[in-house]
C-alpha cells in the first residue's frame, strides 16, 4: 500500500488506481462498408470523367438538303462529338447506309444527322407514275423547284386549231420529284402524276402546250 499526501503531508490512505480508457472495437463489417463506398465513389467519378471526355465520329450535314432529295457523299461530313448523351446521331462508319436515302425534313448545315430525318419511301404515291417535262426557263414558276413541291399543269390553247379545238385550261395536279438543267438551259422537271393523266399530259407536252403553276412549296 502506498502513502498518499495531502498538502504535502503524508496520509495513510489507499491510492485509487489510474483509469484505463478502453479503446472502441472496430467492427469489420463497418470497415468493409466504408471501403466499398469509397471505391464506388471513385468508380463513379471516373465514369463521369470518361463520359464527358469520350468522343465519337458522327455524320453532320455539310450543305442544305431539301425535303425529298436523295443524299450524296457531298452532303455529309464526319465530325468528332464529345459526350452526346440523349442524342442518336448516325455514326460516320454508316455513311454508305444513308447515301441514297431521301431527306424526310429539310436538313440544315452544321447539324448532326439522325435516322428520323431520313426515309427510303419513294415520292411516288399509289396510282402515280413519273414523267419528265422539258420546259423553257420562262415557263418554270420558280427559280428552283424542290422535291415535294405541289404544282398544277395547265393546258394552253392550240394555236394551229380552229374554233373550239383551240380551247385549253385543263388542269392536272402533280408533285415535283426532282429537277435538272441540261446544257441547252431548258429545265427538266420530274413529276409524280396520276396514271389516268399521264397520256394526256405527254401529248400536251409534245405539242408544247403545258404551263406549270406552283401551288404549294415543300
Amino acid at each position: 500500500m502506498s502513502l498518499a499526501t495531502r498538502n504535502g503531508t503524508p496520509v495513510d490512505a489507499p491510492v485509487a488506481p489510474p483509469k484505463v480508457v478502453r479503446q472502441r472495437r472496430v467492427r469489420p463489417g463497418l470497415l468493409g462498408l466504408a471501403v466499398l463506398l469509397i471505391a464506388l465513389g471513385g468508380l463513379g467519378a471516373a465514369f463521369a470523367v470518361t463520359s464527358v471526355r469520350a468522343t465519337g465520329s458522327y455524320l453532320a450535314v455539310a450543305r442544305p438538303v431539301e425535303v425529298g432529295r436523295q443524299l450524296s457523299a457531298d452532303d455529309l461530313v464526319a465530325v468528332q462529338v464529345s459526350g452526346g448523351q440523349g442524342l442518336s446521331p448516325v455514326p460516320a462508319r454508316r455513311i454508305n447506309d444513308v447515301i441514297g436515302l431521301r431527306a424526310a425534313v429539310a436538313l440544315t448545315p452544321g447539324t448532326l444527322l439522325t435516322p428520323n430525318q431520313l426515309t427510303d419511301a419513294p415520292l411516288l404515291g399509289p396510282g402515280q407514275q413519273q414523267i419528265a417535262l422539258s420546259l423553257d426557263p420562262g415557263k418554270v414558276p420558280a427559280r428552283r423547284l424542290h422535291p415535294g413541291d405541289k404544282v398544277l399543269l395547265v393546258s394552253t390553247p392550240d394555236d394551229n386549231a380552229q374554233g373550239a379545238s383551240r380551247s385549253g385550261g385543263t388542269r392536272f395536279e402533280a408533285t415535283v420529284i426532282d429537277t435538272a438543267t441540261p446544257e441547252n438551259d431548258d429545265v427538266v422537271v420530274y413529276l409524280a402524276l396520276a396514271v389516268r393523266d399521264v397520256p394526256t399530259v405527254v401529248v400536251l407536252a409534245a405539242a408544247d402546250r403545258i404551263a406549270l403553276v406552283l401551288t404549294a412549296a415543300a
